[in-house]
């Protein structure tokens, strides 16, 4: 099991280097061909901070375990919640104010429902992956929209165009988008390898494995981006990041198992994950609701919200031991 914990690890950090080169090289690129800086950071930018997500769940349905890819993305959302919006929150209490993000939320929740009720009928089809990127197309046209409404508002243009790396060429920007593609594509092959090798071994299924160690792993670049953005005191961004990510979640990532490799889902996805997720997505609106578009995620809340998701990763280790004969 040794080689196994070595390949998730490897994978894990070449995953998030290779996600950040993809999204610096794909940015630069999108820019030198005149594309705007805030079409580039609420399209580009948004959908390749969830391609670690989207590329282990592909992988992991092309290699016959689409329970994993399911797993991957709940669980990326409980923890993009739980625990990255729980840390930030103790770091520093969250504003949410910005027009924009608050108008993104009742997506997200729209969304995330009508996920729920598609996996209902305890199956993941080619139709309901169909649709889920259909609701992407139209869930990116929105949100560009949303943007371009709100940037006197807002001034999300003058962020993106900050971050968006102004200086390269359109070789190197290409380059840069190819080598992070392709170290997407290995490392993603590699760490659910290592994933599915330590599943078996351990005798747990793919799912649980998909909603600790692979959910949390595929989530530190936003764990890294909202603690990043608190301590600048950037509390949309922070707050927004996951937005984004969740909404991506639910409609790029788990839609690839429907449309790779349709199977059965687990009962205990509708019962158990999917719904503290929704609570959880919730719970988000009411902590963060205030008068006039502005709110505070405070650290009592922040701290709940990480006692939930601990207490969750707890529930799943404890639910996935085996039982002892004779117990």
């Amino acid at each position: 099991m040794l080689p196994a914990s070595g390949a998730i690890l490897v994978g894990f950090v070449v995953l998030i280097w290779g996600a950040d080169r993809f999204v610096i090289g794909a940015a630069a690129l999108a820019r030198n061909l005149c594309v705007s800086p805030l079409l580039i950071g609420l399209t580009v930018v948004g959908l390749g901070t969830s391609a670690p997500e989207i590329l282990v769940s592909i992988m992991a349905a092309m290699q016959g375990n689409p329970a994993l890819a399911v797993g991957n993305a709940v669980g990326s959302n409980i923890a993009n919640i739980g625990l990255i919006l729980g840390v930030s929150a103790l770091i520093a209490p969250l504003s949410v104010k910005s027009h924009v993000l608050w108008r993104e939320y009742p997506l997200l929740a729209g969304v995330s429902l009508a996920a729920y009720f598609m996996l209902a009928d305890g199956q993941l089809g080619r139709l309901d992956g169909l649709l889920m990127l259909a609701g992407l197309v139209g869930a990116m046209i929105w949100i560009v929209h949303l943007g371009r409404q709100r940037i006197a508002v807002a001034p999300l243009e003058d962020k993106f165009t900050e971050e968006i790396p102004a200086d390269m060429s359109t070789g190197t920007a290409l380059a840069w988008t190819i080598l992070g593609l392709l170290l997407l594509i290995a490392s993603s092959r590699l760490l659910v390898w290592g994933a599915i090798t330590i599943a078996t071994a351990l005798g747990v299924s793919g799912l649980v494995i998909g909603l600790t160690i692979i959910a949390i792993g595929t989530s530190l670049p936003e764990l890294a981006a909202s603690v990043v953005a608190t301590l600048r005191g950037e509390d949309d961004l922070a707050v927004g990041n996951v937005i984004g990510s969740n909404l991506f979640n639910m409609l790029a990532v788990l839609s690839v198992p429907g449309l790779i490799a349709p199977a059965a889902v687990d009962t205990s996805v509708l019962s158990r994950d999917m719904p503290l997720m929704l609570v959880l997505t919730a719970a988000l609106f009411f902590m963060g609701r205030g008068k006039r578009n502005h709110g505070i995620i405070n650290r009592l809340e922040g701290g709940l919200l990480l006692t939930v998701f601990l207490a969750y990763q707890t529930w799943l280790y404890l639910s996935s031991q085996p039982t002892l004969p004779g117990t």
